[in-house]
């Protein structure tokens, strides 16, 4: 059970901080016009590196968790580590390495999964399925935070709506919050992020040798 809560978690986290990505630099009036302005924007990076804080927090069940997280994109390749897991893709096959449960899993995304966790098709997963308008500002240590709230038109979704926070100086995302209609709400904090640095393919490419002799995990093919 702990496996796949881990699993879910990772793959939610991985898909808050595709859309923090894609919306980088919001912050006019015009909500879907910019949103296409900065999906081509983000598109022309060549690599990015995030840095950021996942939290998810229910009160009425008190459950309150925060973990650091860093992923590195790549074109359609990434490598995400989260709650001790590291989640790659290499652009045909996925891995999720479990390094306390000492697992790896090798699965290939079906199409319409892949096309949701691929970095370059989130940059237009908005497109389709949200209507936006703008939310409150806020003071938060001297900057302006401005939210634009984004509302899923599918009325059985389990979204509530979600909070994107722009720092209204630099225009960048200070955070994004998805409120769910369970009670929960799960967060991105981006801390530190870069673009267009060096990143070698080989943080990309599965080395089985090191995971199934070297250290002895159970290697499972889905």
């Amino acid at each position: 059970m702990k496996r796949t809560n881990t699993k879910f978690e990772m793959r939610k986290g991985l898909l808050l901080l595709f859309f923090a990505i894609a919306t980088l630099g919001f912050g006019q009036n015009n909500a879907e016009q910019l949103l296409d302005e900065v999906s081509k924007k983000t598109a022309s990076y060549k690599t990015i590196e995030i840095e950021f804080l996942y939290k998810l927090d229910n009160m009425e069940e008190n459950i309150h968790s925060q973990k650091k997280g860093n992923v590195s994109l790549k074109g359609d390749k990434y490598f995400l580590n989260l709650f001790e897991v590291d989640l790659m893709f290499d652009g045909a096959k996925k891995y999720t390495i479990n390094h306390e449960d000492e697992e790896v899993i090798i699965e290939t995304p079906e199409e319409d999964e892949e096309g949701l966790l691929s970095p370059s098709k989130m940059l237009t997963f908005y497109k389709k399925g949200y209507t936006y308008k703008m939310d409150i500002q806020k003071n938060t240590t001297g900057r302006k935070i401005q939210y634009v709230k984004l509302i899923p038109i599918d009325s059985n979704a389990e979204v509530k709506y979600i909070l994107l926070g722009i720092d209204v100086k630099t225009k960048n995302i200070n955070d994004l919050i998805e409120v769910g209609k369970n009670g929960t709400n799960t967060s991105i904090v981006i801390t530190n992020m870069k673009t267009n640095t060096v990143i070698s393919d080989k943080l990309f490419n599965f080395d089985l040798k090191k995971y199934q002799d070297d250290k002895n995990y159970l290697i499972s093919e889905l």
